[in-house]
């Protein structure tokens, strides 16, 4: 019976030893994988087609990105459903730092609109933004208004008379006018397109009177006299149009509206992993070419810690949330 004791205890205190062993080659062999981050190519999902804004960015990323982390990075694109499609496979990849999402400022606007298989802002990493703009309130050419006050003194005189283009029901694009008419306490009718082109070509043709259009899209119609440009929505002025005022300039001071790209992974990354992308990533848009492309485009690089762009994110989610319950928006 003691020697059955004894036979006990060794066995014990050697299954204790062997799991203890085991779980310091585990941490051991995770610290070795994170110290030599990255050891292999690193994919970087898109949720928009080839050739869009998003795509553009991303692959000017990729191309920089690459010989700074000593490792191919591949922009892999997966368009389709509001881009939830490749939020939901980036998200629910392994948080080892090899599979990257590109998220827009319609990330925070998709949890408004659509019953997702995630949590947009608890299932994911903040890595880095990357860059952000302004929209362009525009209209068409022959529109009479030539000021802001002057479009909210008709849309007031004129409820749902006037109309808005946009780029489809539960867009930032959206989100951003339908946030104007609720400052305004104006009601613009809302025509939504199946693209960001559509809409513009509507405007242009004066099917529609009024668009808040991204910088790279609109900016060469208002330079060309197309359409007439009446505000921007962040707090400066865009250096492309000096003489058009912010929103808040106009008399709306409440109003802010940023278009922003930045990097996302799944949740869980390891504070190490997620610092060494932040570093490269902020390193690479202090690059020259970089910065002459986003500037072209209208954006700014905008070089912020994980933690910060977090709750640029959350802070969003939270604030389109709360418009569309106010104005009953939905996807019908």
């Amino acid at each position: 019976m003691i020697r059955s004791l004894r036979h006990l205890a060794k066995v014990s205190k050697l299954s204790v030893l062997t799991g203890l062993f085991a779980g310091l080659s585990l941490v051991s062999s995770t610290a070795f994988a994170q110290a030599n981050y990255p050891n292999k190519p690193i994919k970087l999902i898109v949720g928009f087609a080839p050739g869009g804004g998003s795509d553009l960015i991303a692959r000017l990323v990729a191309i920089k990105l690459a010989p700074v982390l000593g490792q191919p990075v591949i922009v892999e694109n997966k368009p389709g459903a509001g881009s939830n499609l490749a939020a939901e496979l980036a998200l629910k990849s392994p948080p080892d730092g090899y599979t990257l999402y590109l998220s827009a400022a319609s990330y925070t606007v998709n949890p408004s609109f659509y019953k997702l298989p995630f949590d947009s802002g608890v299932d994911m990493t903040p890595i880095a933004l990357l860059a952000r703009g302004p929209f362009i309130v525009a209209t068409n050419k022959d529109f009479p208004a030539k000021t802001l006050q002057e479009l909210v003194t008709l849309a007031k005189a004129s409820p749902d008379k006037y109309s808005f283009a946009t780029s489809g029901t539960g867009s930032i694009t959206q989100m951003a006018t339908e946030y104007f008419n609720e400052i305004a306490g104006i009601k613009l009718l809302h025509v939504p397109y199946k693209g960001t082109s559509p809409a513009l070509t509507d405007t242009v043709a004066g099917h529609t009177n009024i668009v808040f259009g991204t910088v790279a899209s609109t900016l060469p119609l208002v330079k060309s006299g197309q359409l007439k440009a009446l505000a921007v929505t962040t707090p400066a002025r865009l250096a492309a149009l000096p003489d058009v005022p912010t929103v808040k300039e106009a008399g709306y001071p409440k109003y802010e509206v940023t278009n922003w790209h930045g990097i996302i992974a799944p949740k869980g990354v390891p504070v190490e992993i997620q610092m060494k992308l932040n570093k490269a990533i902020n390193q690479v848009l202090q690059d020259p070419e970089m910065e002459k492309t986003l500037t072209s485009d209208g954006l700014t690089a905008a070089a912020l810690t994980p933690a910060e762009f977090g709750v640029v994110i959350k802070s969003e989610i939270a604030r389109w949330g709360a418009v569309a319950k106010s104005r009953g928006l939905s996807i019908k």
